[in-house]
């Protein structure tokens, strides 16, 4: 399966990289792994990021570094080749111990299914296998 690497903008300055590796196709939704570029907390970060800017925090746990947001307009995913993945709304969710996941909701076909034939695709694998049990 080809990797796409994708470079994920807050404010126009690039803060890391994802693959957006997973989906619900008939949703429109990716997401995946976030590697964060020069950022030692990812949750300080956020945190940091949605307090002054005013956007809700759906889920905060400090003692584990764990946090979830909720839409972040002002985030921008870029494929390699320049393309920006739009959706009706992007999030960014995880902890420091583990990972961060960033996740676009609501992306329209045919857009999706142009973006990413490889989730599409296994999406019709999955279903045909279901369908021939």
């Amino acid at each position: 399966m080809n990797k796409n690497t994708y470079d994920i903008f807050l404010d126009n300055i690039k803060i890391g990289t994802t693959e957006l590796e997973k989906a619900d196709a008939p949703m429109g939704v990716v997401f995946g792994n976030m590697k964060l570029f020069d950022i030692s907390s990812g949750y300080e970060f956020l945190k940091r990021y949605c307090v002054k800017n005013e956007i809700e925090i759906l889920a905060d746990f400090p003692d584990d570094h764990l946090i979830a947001t909720s839409n972040i307009q002002t985030l921008k995913i870029i494929s390699s080749i320049g393309i920006e993945i739009k959706g009706q709304a992007m999030n960014i969710d995880g902890m420091d111990s583990d990972v961060f996941e960033i996740t676009v909701w609501g992306i329209p076909y045919p857009f999706f299914e142009k973006q990413f034939p490889q989730h599409v695709e296994a999406y019709k694998n999955q279903n045909s296998f279901k369908n021939n049990q």
